[in-house]
């Protein structure tokens, strides 16, 4: 479970750092708070922070859920995957929104195989 725990704080410490690219770009472009509108590239770095926010709904409970009753190690690595497509994600979209997709995927899939995988092993341990 250590694995686990470090991918999961590193997770955090990602989300952490694209908030603070946020607050970096609400001054740089001057949109003021609590306007979250104004500047293209703001609103990237806003975009970018927020769908972070969204998935780790799915990827916090997903990866703990399948460490629990898949496999620790296994959760870890597929964690790996998921802050590696967010890293693809908020390069790609900061740099021009079109071409988030891999980095989107990246990130989507690993964080529902983790939250699927996590439900079935626990139905199974169930029965």
């Amino acid at each position: 479970m250590e694995y686990v725990a470090i991918v999961l704080a590193l997770s955090l410490l990602q989300y952490s750092y694209f908030s603070f690219m946020v607050g970096i770009a609400r001054g740089k472009y001057e949109v003021h708070a609590p306007a979250v509108t104004g500047h293209e590239v703001f609103e990237r770095h806003y975009r970018v922070q927020q769908n972070t926010l969204e998935q780790l709904m799915v990827f916090v409970p997903g990866i703990f859920l399948f460490a629990v009753y898949v496999h620790a190690i296994t959760a870890a690595a597929i964690g790996v995957v998921f802050i590696i497509g967010r890293l693809m994600y908020y390069k790609s979209y900061v740099a021009d929104p079109k071409s988030r997709t891999i980095g989107f995927m990246l990130s989507f899939f690993p964080a529902h195989v983790l939250l699927v995988g996590g439900l079935i092993g626990a139905v199974i341990k169930l029965i």
